[in-house]
């Protein structure tokens, strides 16, 4: 059992330069919101492996792309798993936290997803389109993403990669879930300006697509972000999954907004240090 404060090792990259976005200002406020309630200490996520021993749970939140450190991450996976220490997000997520092939069985099974495919042989299975996005199978952060038109698909696809048709869209919104529960949604009104968010009042409609795959993902406690983007016809498209660390954009949020979202994020960890079952599974 975790002592009467729970110690947790906060796992994140305070110099780490996204674009459109300020990482250390996020982390910066929860974590100084969350040593009211809890013995913190914070780390890279180079170093995390190392002290992660002597605490009741590693919180991995904004670390930037694991691509930049694929052996050490997988290090730090594997000795969390042996030693039993907890990690959130739990470490059985099935979306980002384990590459892009979730976009692929997703495509299969019929959820509402950009189509995808893995081959340039399997083109004829997507939505015909005149340009094409091809992002590596393992890519964050928009890394390595390309646009490219059809007639050069075939010489553009070499590599482990994954295939889209371009979508045209009005906005790109993203829903935030905390243990199964949503928070939150923000959007993007102008589609070139991506990390310009402003707050998006979802329907039930909206709720039902995002819920789906949080429900999918079956992570019981943690942090996801649906991103999804909304088609010229009205519908959504999921986009990502985000289920390793995704970025809040909590500055979007009014101050209501975000007090609420903290209290949540500290309800989970509590639970989650003591091995009590998220409020879906209760």
């Amino acid at each position: 059992m975790p002592a009467a404060r729970p110690r947790l090792l906060y796992v994140t990259d305070l110099a780490y330069g996204a674009r459109g976005r300020r990482y250390c200002d996020e982390d910066i406020l929860l974590t100084s919101r969350l040593r009211a309630h809890f013995d913190l200490a914070l780390c890279h996520p180079l170093d995390a492996a190392a002290l992660m021993a002597g605490h009741d749970a590693v919180v991995v939140r904004n670390s930037g792309p694991v691509l930049g450190y694929p052996r050490e991450y997988e290090a730090f996976r594997a000795r969390a798993l042996a030693t039993g220490v907890r990690v959130y997000n739990p470490l059985t997520g099935k979306a980002d936290m384990a590459g892009k092939q979730y976009l692929l069985d997703l495509t299969a099974a019929g959820f509402p997803v950009i189509p995808t495919v893995d081959s340039a042989g399997d083109v004829h299975r997507l939505p015909p389109a005149t340009r094409y996005v091809v992002k590596p199978r393992l890519g964050a952060d928009s890394l390595g993403l390309r646009i490219v038109p059809g007639s050069r698909l075939a010489a553009a696809t070499a590599g482990d990669v994954l295939i889209q048709p371009h979508v045209d869209f009005v906005h790109e919104v993203s829903f935030y879930f905390v243990d199964d529960d949503f928070q939150y949604a923000l959007y993007a009104p102008d589609p070139r300006r991506r990390w310009e968010l402003r707050p998006y009042a979802a329907t039930a409609a909206d709720l039902e697509f995002a819920r789906r795959f949080v429900d999918w993902n079956d992570l019981g406690h943690g942090i996801q972000r649906v991103d999804a983007c909304r088609t010229l016809d009205g519908a959504l498209l999921l986009v990502e999954l985000e289920d390793l660390n995704p970025y809040l954009s909590l500055d979007a949020l009014p101050e209501e907004a975000r007090d609420a979202f903290v209290t949540a994020f500290t309800a989970s960890l509590n639970r989650f240090v003591r091995g009590v079952p998220g409020p879906a599974a209760g």
